[in-house]
């Protein structure tokens, strides 16, 4: 397993295991048990997949030693505001069972989402979370928040994949130090992507499948993925992606594939943003 280290020198796999969509508490715990005993060390949750009960449970239950597993979760909208963040994430700890959390992010850049970063530093500088960072940062929200606050964002956790590249936002977190980390590696199957002329031709030459080859480029590029199944033979093919490399040629082409905009979530429609505020759990 490949790490990336965080500006402040906490350091995270590069490969990790999503349970968004598995809000059943026995599904989710028997994914991630699964998914550790694949290998997989980073488990990303959050708050609104109603999942981190289940998810603190595998981890116990799985017999590695808490120090060896990277838990990220995130919080949502309805806790935004400096005391509400602080209670969300003793909250998350409690669902958790764990002292503290490896990574919390803030999961949108809306509402009250500065005094939530200030709630976060405070819980940082006490011990109780190791890293901070958010999601769904457009390039000039993140670069806002890298300007205002004493301690930056750690983590950018956006949607990155072979159609929605967002090589800008690559750009500015490289600036700021921000290790970028990408939700819907696969585009949630969008577009036929597991069957991409494209990526099953460049992955057929390193006998691998347009998963993986779509996985392998984004490491390439430097990123945390973090993608979900609930099969265990899939689980198994996302993380055998470390014994081949991309050529110059293989990049360029998948280069080529960026549409330029998502298909799952478009944060520039007012109706959508309408639509995540709305969201209560």
């Amino acid at each position: 397993m490949e790490h990336l280290e965080l500006y402040n020198g906490v350091k995270i796999p590069q490969l990790g295991f999503g349970v968004f969509q598995i809000p059943d508490h026995e599904a989710a715990k028997k994914a991630v048990l699964s998914a550790l005993k694949t290998g997989y060390r980073l488990i990303d949750t959050a708050q609104s997949y109603m999942n981190e009960r289940a998810v603190g449970d595998a981890v116990k239950e799985s017999g590695i030693p808490r120090e060896e597993v990277f838990i990220t979760s995130k919080i949502w909208l309805q806790d935004f505001s400096f005391d509400g963040t602080q209670k969300a994430v003793m909250r998350s700890l409690e669902l958790l069972s764990t002292d503290y959390v490896d990574l919390m992010l803030l999961h949108q850049p809306l509402g009250d989402y500065i005094g939530a970063w200030r709630a976060l530093e405070k819980l940082y500088k006490e011990g109780k979370i190791r890293a901070i960072g958010m999601a769904n940062c457009y390039p000039h929200v993140l670069a806002d928040l890298c300007e205002t606050f004493e301690i930056k964002p750690m983590v950018n956790q956006i949607e990155m994949h072979p159609f929605f590249q967002q090589q800008l936002n690559l750009n500015i977190m490289k600036e700021y130090g921000v290790v970028p980390e990408a939700w819907a590696p696969f585009n949630e199957g969008k577009s036929d992507f597991f069957n991409n002329p494209i990526l099953t031709e460049i992955g057929a030459k390193y006998n691998k499948t347009a998963a993986q080859t779509a996985l392998r480029w984004n490491i390439q590029r430097g990123v945390v993925v973090i993608p979900k199944t609930v099969h265990e033979n899939r689980m198994q093919q996302n993380f055998d992606v470390f014994d081949f490399t991309l050529s110059d040629e293989d990049m360029a082409k998948i280069k080529e594939m960026d549409t330029g905009r998502s298909e799952i979530v478009d944060h520039f429609d007012p109706y959508w943003i309408k639509a995540l505020h709305s969201y209560k759990f």
